[in-house]
């Protein structure tokens, strides 16, 4: 990737090979009315995708393509792929004039997909461009990292699924040093259903260990967990993990479980949550 010359997203997608000349449009999404979609292209991209499908006005139907890109801080736009329009079904009925899109993604740009971020310019409130309102590409990833959230304090860990599991994928050292370094009391949200799940952690590899295991699976081998995740394969996208309190590192199983009980009395999480004992 080092030996293309980078400019714009256009120069970029032309030496990709896209066709300068087609009708295409390049949007932007990020929507004050639905602030978790982010989080729906990260972790329920059929969501995510009938929303970009579906639209208010006929947006698309003047162009053959469209080249999406997700709304990150500030100006900053991450590039998510191209998708012919290969039509268009116009729906008016109790729940108002709405345009479904067919949308198929173009093969041959997956080394730019999630990696390319530009700066969408000071017109954020307009969503969609013309491709030829050219965009200047500020970076590009050394790998996707759209769930990646850097560690500033353990008051501040509240992760979802699809975070917790980029942390532990690439074994970040600014999360792995910290989680590593100490045991805690830690909470498990379920937000769709407000329940919670108090734990505990406790031996020599700390939160590290204990988190390892709900990364890979998502329920962690906790019974109530497993209960929903088998009913459900993505549920725990619904689940957010946080921590309560810090515990020593060479806190013995016994005091860790004393200090656990504490917590699952007051919060309640025995008889309004997911804990059993």
């Amino acid at each position: 990737m080092n030996n293309i010359p980078i400019t714009t997203i256009q120069q970029l997608l032309e030496n990709q090979g896209f066709d300068k000349n087609s009708k295409t449009k390049i949007v932007r999404h990020s929507d004050k009315r639905y602030p978790d979609l982010y989080n729906w292209y990260c972790s329920n991209k059929k969501k995510f995708f009938d929303y970009f499908k579906t639209q208010g006005k006929a947006i698309f139907s003047d162009c053959d393509y469209v080249i999406a890109f997700l709304g990150e801080t500030g100006t900053l736009a991450r590039f998510i792929g191209i998708f012919k329009v290969n039509g268009v079904n116009p729906i008016n009925d109790e729940l108002g004039e709405r345009y479904i899109y067919d949308l198929q993604e173009v093969e041959g740009y997956e080394e730019l997909k999630e990696r390319v971020i530009i700066d969408w310019g000071k017109g954020t409130a307009k969503w969609y461009n013309w491709y030829k309102i050219e965009k200047e590409v500020v970076e590009i990833k050394l790998r996707p990292d759209l769930n990646y959230k850097h560690f500033t304090s353990f008051d501040d860990v509240i992760l979802n699924y699809s975070e917790l599991q980029e942390i532990f994928k690439h074994e970040y050292k600014d999360w792995k040093g910290p989680l590593s370094a100490t045991n805690a009391i830690y909470i498990i949200l379920d937000k769709n259903t407000g329940e919670q799940y108090i734990g505990s952690t406790y031996g020599a590899e700390g939160i590290w260990q204990r988190w390892s295991n709900y990364a890979k699976t998502g329920d962690g081998g906790n019974k109530r967990l497993i209960e929903k995740t088998k009913i459900n394969k993505d549920y725990a996208n619904n689940f957010q993990w946080s921590i309560l309190t810090i515990l020593s590192k060479t806190i013995t199983k016994n005091e860790a479980i004393a200090i656990e009980n504490k917590y699952k009395e007051k919060l309640g999480s025995r008889v309004f949550g997911l804990n059993e004992n």
